[in-house]
């Protein structure tokens, strides 16, 4: 899996921070969604850069990943819980917390900063709300746009932005910024949404920059341990796999401190046990920094891109059980899609095709491949430069780029007859058919006759069929 793993401190309200996470990586995780407030980080803290520079360090230590949640009860009006909010007559009050909390995740290399819009006041009509909706996420935009802190907006069940197709249209109507992506709560999928949590993962696709998991039930707004509900789990990890989502991936159960180690232990277990794959290594601190760097200055990417190997490591991802890399790609290939998705929030479509295709084409096999592996994270934004350079891998004799060419990109975009012959290449080159992302899917008549073929002039010419090409065709183990 590409995502991390983690855990929200709102559901260890009991715990000081520190223990709270302590415990959280301990279980194995490598992110946590902090919320701030009055016990864990409060923004409002006299000595509030001291207590950021020791909980920064604190997760470099760790090796966690973070993002800044702010959904905090009573932090602003100690008898109001949530107020006042973005379209309650007060806005300046929220919007001046969450100014508050985008200098905070700067200094924490935070992923994101997550919020909600609020309930709309009964007095207040629907195209003032979405008025002051739009006015207030501008303001936070521009004061996070010098820091490069990305936003990603919550819908949240029974606020006036409660659905994702509201937090998509928001953002269109504001020119579509680069640093303004979506929160996505699967939980929140299940109570309320039309479709399910798979399919949401999959309609906001590259615009994920936080996701929140736990289970619900249709119509209930109750955050539920994983199995009380109706969620599919399994294929909600493997919705977010599926559209290469690379950030925080934390259990939102805000209702459960009182058994926080307990519950949290359960949880991790459960999302374990719901993944084909262990969760990705913690991010490297130089890679959190040039993504900084990248989205602060896109050009500097022509310049980090190469240097990529030299500081986070070469290597397979998992070296024990895919030494050559060819189906879970390498340490660099990773954190080099890391930057591109850093890029793709930067850059309209026209200029992240310009920039994917210039460091593919001036950049040595290592470098490709990471462009390739990084597709996934750009999806839509970059269609035909990405096929342009999915079909040029496909020519190549390098395995590991034949291999990297059929991710997850490959899948959902490349036509069939290239998307066959590129099956068919990785048979004849000895690239496992796990590799190819979708083959289960995408697997049809005209493939397997293709493969057919194969095995039989292979046969005829007293040569072993690969096991790959039984296994597709039913006559393997």
């Amino acid at each position: 899996m590409t995502f991390h793993l983690g855990y929200g401190t709102n559901g260890f309200a009991n715990h000081r921070l520190d223990d709270a996470l302590d415990i959280i990586a301990g279980l194995g995780c490598t992110s946590v969604a902090l919320t701030l407030d009055h016990h864990h980080l409060d923004p409002f803290a006299d000595d509030l850069p001291a207590r950021v520079a020791h909980v920064a360090a604190k997760l470099d230590r760790l090796g966690l990943r973070c993002v800044v949640e702010t959904g905090a009860r009573f932090l602003l009006d100690p008898l109001r819980k949530h107020h006042p909010t973005l379209v309650s007559e007060a806005q300046e009050v929220r919007v001046d917390f969450l100014l508050r909390a985008v200098r905070i995740a700067a200094e924490l290399n935070a992923d994101c900063v997550s919020f909600w819009s609020g309930i709309k006041p009964s007095d207040v009509p629907a195209d003032e709300a979405w008025r002051r909706m739009r006015s207030g996420v501008a303001a936070v935009l521009e004061g996070a746009e010098p820091l490069g802190v990305t936003l990603g907006l919550e819908p949240e069940p029974g606020m006036f932005v409660q659905h994702l197709t509201q937090a998509l249209r928001l953002r269109e109507e504001l020119g579509a910024p680069p640093l303004f992506g979506v929160t996505l709560d699967v939980g929140h999928c299940v109570a309320v949404e039309p479709d399910d949590a798979a399919t949401c993962v999959r309609r906001a696709g590259g615009l994920l920059v936080n996701v929140q998991l736990d289970d619900m039930l249709p119509g209930v707004h109750e955050h539920l341990e994983f199995g009380e509900g109706e969620l599919d789990l399994r294929g909600t990890l493997a919705a977010l796999a599926s559209v290469g989502y690379v950030g925080v991936a934390a259990v939102e159960l805000p209702r459960h401190s009182h058994a926080a180690p307990d519950v949290a232990r359960r949880a991790v277990e459960a999302l374990r046990a719901a993944m084909p794959d262990e969760p990705a290594r913690p991010r490297h601190p130089w890679l959190a920094d040039a993504q900084r760097a990248v989205r602060r200055d896109p050009a500097v990417v022509g310049r980090l891109f190469p240097a990529v190997g030299r500081r986070v490591g070469r290597g397979p991802a998992r070296p024990d059980d895919d030494p050559q890399g060819l189906v879970h790609g390498g340490v660099e290939d990773a954190a080099r899609a890391e930057l591109l998705g850093a890029l793709a929030t930067v850059l309209d479509d026209a200029a992240l095709s310009a920039e994917l295709l210039s460091l593919y084409r001036q950049g040595d096999d290592a470098e490709k491949r990471g462009v390739l592996r990084g597709l996934a994270l750009v999806g839509d934004r970059a269609v035909a430069a990405g096929l342009e350079i999915v079909r040029d891998a496909l020519r190549a004799n390098d395995t590991r780029l034949v291999a990297a060419a059929l991710g997850p990109f490959a899948a959902g975009h490349l036509d069939d007859h290239g998307w066959r012959h590129g099956v068919l290449k990785c048979l004849f080159t000895g690239v496992p058919l796990t590799a190819v992302a979708g083959l289960d899917r995408r697997t049809d008549d005209e493939l397997l006759r293709m493969v057919s073929d194969y095995a039989a002039e292979r046969t005829a010419a007293g040569r072993d069929v690969p096991a790959d090409a039984a296994r597709l065709l039913g006559r393997g183990e």
